[in-house]
């Protein structure tokens, strides 16, 4: 389920990709710091990297669309769960001649 969503190197699969996904679930499930990745995982900075490269590029919302899609097919999820509502906007200031709010 994991692996069609993972991308592709120049030459084709990249490996480790499926085992460092796992360390990033591994640590959003715990609340874990970074640096207390187990170690069967890999260095801790190489699985934060991809998780950087992976958040900036959009990989890691798809893998995660496909995942919670798959197991709420499967009965297996409750989407009320998954939801998420936005901040609302940040307060604005204005300036009374020029000299701070």
């Amino acid at each position: 389920m994991i692996e069609p969503h993972l991308p592709l190197g120049e030459r084709g699969p990249i490996p480790d990709l499926r085992r460092q996904f796992d360390a990033v679930m591994w640590r959003f499930r715990t609340g874990s710091p970074w640096r207390d990745l187990p170690a069967e995982y890999g260095p801790w900075s190489t699985v934060y990297d991809r998780f950087r490269s992976w958040a900036k590029t959009g990989v890691l919302q798809r893998l995660m669309d496909a995942v919670i899609a798959e197991a709420a097919a499967r009965g297996q999820v409750d989407l009320e769960l998954v939801a998420w509502t936005p901040p609302p906007p940040a307060p604005t200031t204005t300036r009374r001649n020029g000299l701070g709010p």
